[in-house]
């Protein structure tokens, strides 16, 4: 049996700017499973990031939420870094370039988890070997700039995962990368996310991806919430004419094995 992990009920999110009010999110109704896979897709500036942002608590102070954020599948309000992981599109923004990987690894474990410095440090070690960094251990004393693009996000997904969190979001974690590595990056978060039971909100732009990832999607336009519903129902059969517009704009239907079996 399938259950909830979060609900949104009539969430808007809205910035006053020159004396007038912009939404970034309006009015959305949308619930997360637990253990499950929601894609978020839709144009640049529809929101997607913003919605990622209101998830984990960390809109700006500026922006005006109203509606309400309920985690039923939690007994507490969750803390981003401890509950809600994220992985953003730039890696190098979110490394910090003076600090050693080891540190910034375990980071979230010594923060969250209340681990020790060694057991921290063994849990980097750990996480490190499993994103798949060649020589885990001498990557613990090296930095951000001694790795490719591709090696830094999967360092960036090993920060978000210290802690064991419960949802994990990735907002456009692939897009800076080329298709090899964004295949490779897309097959790790498949198989961390199936692992360790996270549910996980995969924002992106490219449908493809989300097809292959995803058990549901969420389709966004200015702002608003135009469909949501299991992924081959979205690709195959949906009902909004800017859905269409976008699986028409993306998608090859003609390439085998598109949309996973697990949609």
């Amino acid at each position: 049996m399938t259950t909830t992990l979060a609900t949104l009920r009539g969430l808007s999110v809205s910035y006053r700017r020159e004396g007038a009010q912009t939404f970034a999110l309006r009015d959305v109704d949308l619930d997360i499973a637990t253990g499950g896979r929601l894609a978020i897709i839709g144009e640049s500036g529809s929101g997607k990031s913003t919605l990622a942002l209101a998830l984990a608590g960390l809109l700006p102070p500026e922006a005006s939420l109203a509606g309400t954020i309920d985690w039923p599948g939690l007994d507490h309000v969750p803390v981003a870094g401890r509950d809600i992981g994220m992985v953003f599109q730039d890696p190098g923004s979110s490394l910090n370039p003076v600090l050693t990987i080891g540190e910034q690894v375990s980071e979230g474990a010594v923060r969250h988890l209340r681990l020790g410095r060694a057991t921290a440090r063994q849990r980097a070690l750990d996480l490190l070997a499993r994103v798949r960094i060649p020589q885990p251990q001498a990557a613990l004393a090296a930095y951000p700039h001694q790795f490719s693009g591709g090696q830094r996000q999967r360092i960036a997904i090993a920060c978000a995962i210290a802690a064991s969190p419960r949802l994990l979001i990735a907002d456009e974690a692939t897009s800076a990368l080329d298709m090899i590595v964004q295949a490779e990056i897309t097959e790790l978060l498949d198989t961390l996310v199936r692992e360790d039971g996270m549910s996980l909100v995969f924002i992106t732009h490219d449908i493809a991806l989300a097809a292959k990832l995803a058990d549901r999607i969420a389709v966004f336009r200015d702002a608003t919430l135009v469909e949501v519903g299991p992924a081959r129902q979205v690709l195959a059969r949906p009902s909004q004419d800017y859905t269409r517009s976008l699986i028409a704009t993306h998608i090859d239907f003609s390439a085998p094995r598109l949309i996973d079996e697990r949609a």
